[in-house]
């Protein structure tokens, strides 16, 4: 989400354009400011266009409008389940085969069946290595 929060998409850093992440979007469902700060910095670093929203409204409509190239999904989020929303990105034609990483501070089997059950191409506990993170969206979108 833009610094006014309205959800409009940062920007890559300025130099930093030339990196894996150069003309690619991210769109990050995440409450947890921190959270969404950090991923937001890590991506951006590496050249990527990131948008970040604080609650799953309005999440669909996102994916519509933005035509990200990768997902970064909170499992919790206030309102509506990010499993919900990943349910609803895999029922729709147009969102089936997007890379979806699904984020969680429950690190489970039970929750990482769950995911990987509704589709989700990655699972990731909270707190992850930020080195992992990068390299699982590059490795999810091809770059």
């Amino acid at each position: 989400m833009a610094e006014d929060g309205s959800g409009a998409p940062d920007s890559p850093v300025a130099g930093k354009g030339d990196g894996h992440g150069a003309g690619r979007r991210v769109l990050v469902v995440e409450d947890e400011p921190n959270i969404s700060e950090a991923i937001r910095f890590i991506l951006r670093r590496d050249g990527w266009t990131v948008t970040v929203m604080n609650t799953g409204h309005g999440a669909l409509q996102a994916v519509n409008d933005l035509a990200p190239d990768l997902v970064i999904l909170d499992l919790m989020l206030p309102g509506v389940s990010g499993l919900d929303i990943l349910r609803a990105l895999r029922a729709r034609p147009a969102s089936a085969a997007l890379p979806v990483i699904l984020l969680t501070a429950r690190g489970g089997h039970a929750a990482r069946d769950m995911a990987l059950g509704a589709g989700a191409s990655l699972f990731m506990a909270k707190p992850f290595a930020n080195a992992e993170l990068l390299a699982s969206v590059r490795q999810l979108v091809g770059v």
